[in-house]
Formats: structure tokens, sequence, C-alpha cells
């Protein structure tokens, strides 16, 4: 959703300079971690409130909480990955690198090689 991806490129220009490539998990990382949920949660929930009259989130959560094993995998594992610290750190170190220049480049040691045998010219 491209409103979501606004908000949250915004919420990473307002936090990327904070976050470092160490073993070591700085205290901000935690204040910065629930304010992303929360910003993630009440997105989430705008969203379907719009689309689900007296949609509640609370009776929401513990729905999934009691059949998560009944769900399709990729939308659970996609709703997890809001909540987990590490790919959350990732994806700051990621825009950090990337609006700093050190975002990977693998341009350079790409080679494209023609798979149509036909192309092969026979002497």
């Amino acid at each position: 959703d491209d409103d979501f991806q606004l908000i949250q490129r915004s919420f990473m220009e307002k936090h990327y300079q904070e976050f470092d490539d160490s073993e070591e998990n700085k205290l901000i990382y935690t204040s910065i971690f629930n304010e992303y949920i929360c910003l993630v949660e009440k997105y989430i929930e705008e969203k379907l409130l719009d689309r689900i009259p007296g949609f509640n989130m609370t009776a929401f959560t513990m729905s999934l909480q009691q059949h998560k094993d009944e769900m399709a995998g990729d939308i659970f594992d996609m709703l997890l990955t809001f909540t987990d610290f590490l790919a959350f750190k990732e994806m700051f170190l990621d825009y950090r690198a990337e609006k700093e220049g050190r975002s990977l480049d693998l341009s350079s040691g790409l080679v494209v090689t023609s798979l149509n045998k036909s192309s092969i010219s026979s002497s």
C-alpha cells in the first residue's frame, strides 16, 4: 500500500541515524521499535475500520492468536514480521546504508548470457 510505504519511509527518515551495525543494541532502539509497532497497529486498525464497521483490534488480535495454525502462512508471516525486532533493525540498517550510498550493488558482477542455442553460429 502506497500510504503505508510513505508512513514507513517517513518514520525511517526520522530515526535511521540512530542505528548502527554493531552487535550491541542501543536502549533507544527499544523506544523506536515500540513507536513503530504502535504506528503499524494504528495503520492496520484504521484500514480495517474503514472496511469492517465495528472492527475491534483487541478481538482481532486474540482471534489471530487462537487461529494462527489455521491461517495461510504468508499472511501470518507478514504480520509477524512487523513485530520482529531483528527484521526491524535490519530494515533500518539497510535504509541507512542506502542513504549513505553504501547499499549492495551487484551490477558489476552480473553477466548476461544468451540461453538461445540458435544464436550461436555454427561454422
